[in-house]
């Protein structure tokens, strides 16, 4: 005994997506510009960020949150540096306006102004911390096993 076999359409299906073809390298090398600028302009937006919140005081005493926000933001930075660059050097694209920045805001102008002093605790000690955290992750990329590439 024999079963009737399933009917079958020989016309292929029109809901089944086409095949995923690779991004082209104009595309993908413009993405990675974008990607390194939007990672420099946040460096510099977090600085500045992180510059006013040095002085942020409660009841008089002076808080200790830029440091935190430092620490989490140059995290932040680092990794979206690196996913959005793909190389290992991309945490200096971040870092670099955020040390200028900071070496900035040390100095005293003509007028005599200054916006960190040196008796800010919170702007030492948030530097420190900025510096020592783009340190960490740029070893880390130094240090990190290249991903293998299927085929290679």
């Amino acid at each position: 005994m024999t079963l009737p076999a399933a009917p079958m359409s020989v016309v292929p299906d029109e809901t089944s997506p086409p095949p995923e073809r690779p991004p082209s390298r104009v595309l993908d090398g413009g993405l990675r510009v974008a990607g390194g600028v939007v990672a420099v302009v946040a460096g510099v937006v977090t600085a500045v960020l992180e510059l006013l919140l040095a002085t942020v005081r409660v009841g008089g005493q002076l808080i200790g949150v830029s440091v935190l926000v430092a620490v989490a933001a140059n995290i932040a930075l680092s990794w979206f540096a690196h996913q959005a660059v793909g190389r290992r050097w991309s945490v200096a694209l971040p870092a670099v306006p955020w040390f200028l920045l900071m070496a900035v805001a040390a100095v005293r102008t003509a007028e005599g102004d200054l916006l960190l002093a040196g008796d800010n605790w919170v702007g030492l000690v948030m530097i420190v911390a900025g510096a020592m955290t783009f340190a960490v992750m740029g070893f880390r990329q130094i240090l990190a096993v290249p991903p293998t590439r299927i085929g290679d």
